[in-house]
């Protein structure tokens, strides 16, 4: 597929960026990265007039998104006839020091994704998204598991927002000073940030016998926390169609 034929969410007033348009993306494959690589989002929404925020683990499934919560949830609960929603999530790769203030900033990876978000009430996709809830980060535990109780699946609600609107922002420019500030006597770097993961901690009662599955080969100590996740979503949903 050509560039120019790669498929793009729609633009309009909603997801354009405003501001430095060239830090805009709004096709498919790289909205959908960025999505995959990251674990935690946060979903906006209004209840009675009023703003909320709420983070959430989450996942994709071509171009829905899926998060849960306790079934007693107010945003879960207000969210069940189906009400407008925006996701973000945000990866931070740097801190930059200017020599002026106007010019600090941070290089970023980020996404706002909007839609309808609704209740998933059929107990077969609530099932199925309650599996891969588990499976898209660690691909194949599920089966591994104790099965979940009847109780267990009722006090969980799973939400399902089809991806109507979108737009990536990417800041990697690094440290940039107006051209007359290069010579001033004024201290500048930029600080690289990654979130890395530790050594795997065994649980002290686990048995000894117990190994360590191979479908957790993507999170070894060392490794950044968004190639990791990005490597567990594809294995998860290597043999899958999307939705």
């Amino acid at each position: 597929m050509t560039e120019h034929s790669a498929p793009t969410y729609p633009v309009d007033t909603v997801n354009r960026v405003k501001r430095r348009h060239d830090r805009g993306f709004y096709d498919h494959e790289t909205v959908h990265r960025l999505l995959d690589a990251a674990a935690l989002a946060h979903v906006a929404y209004v209840i009675g007039g009023q703003p909320f925020c709420t983070p959430t683990l989450f996942w994709r499934e071509g171009r829905h998104l899926y998060w849960h919560g306790s079934s007693a949830s107010r945003m879960l609960r207000n969210l069940s006839a189906g009400e407008p929603a925006c996701l973000t999530v945000t990866h931070l790769d740097s801190l930059v020091l200017a020599r002026s203030a106007f010019n600090h900033s941070a290089d970023y990876r980020s996404v706002m994704a909007f839609g309808t978000a609704r209740l998933v009430e059929n107990q077969e996709e609530k099932l199925r998204a309650l599996t891969m809830m588990v499976d898209r980060f660690f691909p194949d535990r599920t089966a591994t598991l104790r099965p979940s109780t009847a109780q267990e699946i009722k006090a969980t609600a799973v939400i399902v927002m089809e991806i109507e609107r979108a737009s990536a922002k990417i800041r990697s420019k690094g440290l940039i000073d107006d051209e007359e500030d290069y010579d001033l006597p004024v201290y500048a770097e930029r600080l690289p940030v990654h979130t890395v993961l530790g050594a795997p901690e065994r649980c002290s009662r686990l048995d000894a016998s117990i190994v360590r599955p191979a479908t957790l080969s993507p999170y070894r100590a060392g490794r950044s926390l968004d190639e990791a996740v990005s490597e567990a979503y594809t294995l998860a949903y290597a043999d899958k169609p999307e939705a």
